[in-house]
């Protein structure tokens, strides 16, 4: 018969089984976009999502807190689940000229680290590197962290707040029309 877990191992436990759920939500969630599962991806995000990525700028240490845009401010993406609705629908009935033919994608997730249990939501900051080709010979890279919220619910995990940050402050694709 095994033991009795102490109090102290049963929290360990849950929060490697909790790491654990949460990182392969994330590696699901970037396969679906990868496989351009565009509908099945909406599945997964909560009815009040903000998905959002402001400018990063190169400012001295002096403005360090100016490096990247603010809310409400000019950004890349301000996104809530009705534009993001609209982006897929483009992108399924090819009027997205960007998107036809289609980009091919791989989005790595690394660096998982939970950052904040408040209830049924949990705050997650990862790295990720978006790899995308186009065309014959169109590369293109994006590097950088984001800050998620999951919210659990009876169906899994949904995504309810995804934040962007850029490591780059200078974008040369001639778009960004892939999900991040």
């Amino acid at each position: 018969m095994a033991p009795d877990l102490t109090t102290r191992e049963k929290l360990l436990s849950d929060r490697v089984l909790l790491q654990y759920e949460v990182e392969q939500f994330l590696y699901a969630e970037a396969a679906l976009l990868d496989a351009r599962q565009y509908r099945r991806w909406l599945g997964l995000l909560a009815d009040d999502i903000h998905y959002w990525m402001p400018i990063r700028r190169t400012v001295t240490l002096a403005d360090i807190d100016r490096e990247f845009t603010k809310l409400g401010d000019m950004a890349y993406f301000d996104d809530d689940r009705t534009l993001l609705e609209v982006r897929v629908r483009k992108l399924e009935a090819g009027s997205a000229w960007s998107e036809d033919p289609p980009s091919r994608s791989r989005h790595f997730v690394s660096n998982v680290r939970i950052l904040e249990i408040a209830g049924d939501e949990i705050t997650v900051e990862a790295c990720f590197h978006l790899y995308r080709t186009r065309l014959e010979a169109d590369i293109d890279s994006w590097v950088g962290r984001r800050v998620d919220t999951l919210r659990r619910t009876d169906a899994g995990f949904r995504l309810a707040k995804r934040h962007l940050f850029l490591d780059q402050t200078v974008v040369q694709s001639t778009n960004m029309s892939t999900i991040f």
